[in-house]
């Protein structure tokens, strides 16, 4: 019998108990910071752990940076754009703006990065890209709001957290690499479970604000199916998109698996303090309850095949 992978069960299990636990504030700011810690730790290690080398190599890829960035701000962009009149009778308009939102966003950094690592694949190419996605996007985001939804307002605190929180640490391990780099290489399995743990710690933090928030209240189980067979939907194209697309541009395996990652992302902590200052407090529910469940079903679709990718022998043939 096939072992169950305990990365899958402790995102589901980190889900089921964002949902069903109203936690303290206390409690959920402990959450939220103890994942701001580990996340800057991480990015700490991924400087430690990538040669200087590979980062300038990963930067240096214009293919896969360029399929990444494609991906999400002219693909996601355009898809969301042709849907989201198809939506509007089917989930409401609230939600169907959601969507299209959702499609404005910058990828995610952490779980893309993570995701990536986890599969083998090019993590330096994974860092730039998506960093590079979450710079562009505390500007070009608000800049398609502005021109598609007619809504004025931009937040540049996720620009400093970005600043802060991702780049300055991973610089600073860039800098630290000659010395501590090659000690640390000598550990991949329990920079794993750090990379593992760091994601679920992301997740419950995520669920359990939007829990407290009452993000869920008046909503039917009908629309809740509607937006999750959308979402798969959504993620299904584009997961496919980048997969095939990197593989037909004859992209190297590490490469092709960074594309998959980043370009299929979008950022759910970035997504939400934008939309907090870019709309209306009465609409902000609807337009998040889209962005939320994306967020968690590409979170655990792709820890599947990151998974599933990471059990393949460096040498083995990707599929097609």
């Amino acid at each position: 019998m096939k072992k169950i992978d305990p990365f899958i069960v402790g995102i589901i299990a980190a889900l089921v108990l964002g949902l069903v636990w109203r936690a303290p504030g206390g409690v959920r700011t402990g959450i939220s910071a103890t994942g701001d810690v580990l996340v800057a730790v991480l990015f700490f290690l991924y400087g430690l752990r990538l040669r200087t080398t590979e980062v300038v190599a990963g930067l240096t890829n214009w293919r896969v940076q360029g399929l990444i960035f494609g991906s999400t701000y002219v693909l996601f962009p355009l898809v969301g754009l042709a849907i989201h009149p198809l939506l509007v009778p089917l989930v409401g308009d609230g939600f169907a703006t959601g969507f299209l939102y959702l499609a404005f966003l910058p990828s995610t950094i952490q779980s893309s990065v993570t995701f990536t690592s986890i599969a083998r694949g090019d993590t330096a190419a994974a860092v730039c890209a998506a960093t590079f996605s979450n710079v562009v996007g505390m500007f070009l985001t608000p800049l398609y709001v502005l021109v598609f939804m007619s809504v004025e307002g931009a937040s540049s605190g996720s620009l400093v957290n970005v600043l802060t929180q991702l780049l300055l640490p991973f610089i600073v391990g860039q800098l630290l690499q000659p010395v501590l780099g090659p000690r640390i290489r000598q550990h991949p399995k329990p920079l794993r479970v750090y990379d593992q743990g760091t994601v679920i710690v992301i997740v419950l933090a995520a669920v359990l604000d939007s829990t407290a928030a009452n993000t869920w209240n008046g909503v039917s189980v009908w629309q809740i199916l509607a937006l999750i067979v959308i979402s798969c939907l959504l993620l299904a194209l584009i997961l496919a998109f980048t997969w095939y697309v990197a593989g037909w541009a004859k992209i190297s395996r590490g490469g092709r698996i960074a594309v998959l990652m980043c370009g299929s992302k979008k950022s759910l902590a970035t997504g939400l303090p934008m939309a907090q200052a870019i709309f209306p407090a009465a609409i902000i529910g609807p337009i998040a309850v889209p962005v939320i469940i994306f967020h968690q079903i590409q979170l655990l679709v792709c820890a599947i095949i990151a998974s599933r990718l990471g059990r393949l022998p460096e040498e083995a043939e990707l599929p097609a």
